[in-house]
């Protein structure tokens, strides 16, 4: 079952829960990777600003740690532009990116000598869902973060 579903099957699509939508076309090359992540940064204040949602400095820091690693990935691996989607609900904010390139990725087995290529581990290790999608064309990659944590509500 893909994200977007309704996992009760009711009329209300999992779309219409949230308090929160933005879009962005990531172009420019190596610089998509920074634009991203202050998308991302102005999103959450716009959202605790505006719903007084309780993001907390720890979610903060993972989004754009999330962010980095998959637009990164994205302008690696996919020819063409990167699209970025931030949702954000009352208790968890989700980041989804499309890509152009169809393969979808895979955790590498563990290799401490191995330089690189841990950004799938990191991500999984952080998420509290985690959904990767083949699309007609590409992939779209959806990153599920719990918005407070007790540790640090801030």
């Amino acid at each position: 079952m893909g994200p977007d579903a309704d996992p009760g099957g009711g009329a209300e699509s999992v779309l219409d829960r949230f308090l929160m939508r933005a879009g962005y076309a990531l172009d420019g090359g190596g610089s998509r990777i920074a634009a991203a992540r202050q998308h991302a940064s102005a999103f959450l204040d716009r959202a605790r600003a505006e719903h007084r949602l309780p993001v907390s400095q720890r979610t903060r820091d993972l989004t754009a740690l999330v962010v980095s690693e998959l637009v990164t990935n994205a302008h690696k691996y996919a020819p063409g532009p990167v699209l970025m989607e931030l949702r954000i609900s009352t208790d968890h904010v989700d980041i989804v990116v499309w890509d152009s390139d169809p393969a979808v990725p895979s955790a590498q087995s563990a290799d401490p000598g191995r330089v690189g290529q841990h950004g799938l581990e990191i991500i999984k290790a952080v998420a509290e869902k985690l959904f990767v999608e083949q699309e007609p064309v590409g992939k779209r990659i959806t990153v599920r973060l719990v918005l407070a944590d007790t540790l640090d509500s801030a």
